[in-house]
């Protein structure tokens, strides 16, 4: 499994982020059942970056919380069946499955867990599961898709003990 991290933001974490983020998205891998060694790149960045990120690919003119660029597209969310009929996917001299990058927002981990009066380590923790659910293929546009996300969200924290 490779992680590859990158810290932009001024606003440092006293938690050992890493771990978590490592944690949790082995957790969910587990849970969604992937067959493959994973390689995937988080980017823990500020308001203002993700503003500009988000408003470039998702024409959203706002900062938010967590942004996933999947590199998979799936037949039915969580099915890793069919991956292999695109060796693209998988890195060429690891032959891990590129999963595709995660980037968060260290203010709105603060500014979230306060509103939410939860840990940041919880926060992180959850937007992190919500994002790697992403990366597995499931989407929350539909009624029907959002109730299917949240469900395995609620079922990954309880997993981890992170609880609100």
């Amino acid at each position: 499994m490779t992680f590859h991290f990158d810290y932009e933001a001024e606003k440092k974490l006293e938690f050992d982020y890493e771990f978590l983020i490592k944690k949790v998205i082995m957790a969910v891998l587990d849970y969604e059942g992937c067959p493959y060694e994973a390689e995937i790149n988080i980017v823990l960045t500020d308001n203002e970056e993700i503003h500009k990120i988000n408003r470039e690919y998702r024409q959203i003119d706002h900062p938010t919380d967590v942004l996933s660029f999947p590199m998979i597209e799936y037949e039915t969310p969580g099915d890793f069946s069919k991956v292999e009929e695109d060796m693209s996917v998988f890195h060429p001299e690891t032959g891990e499955l590129m999963l595709g990058d995660i980037m968060i927002s260290v203010d709105k981990i603060t500014e979230q867990a306060m509103e939410y009066g939860h840990s940041q380590e919880r926060e992180l923790g959850f937007l992190v599961a919500h994002s790697m659910l992403h990366l597995c293929g499931y989407d929350h546009i539909k009624e029907d898709e959002r109730e299917i996300m949240e469900a395995k969200q609620r079922e990954i924290m309880e997993q981890l003990s992170l609880y609100r």
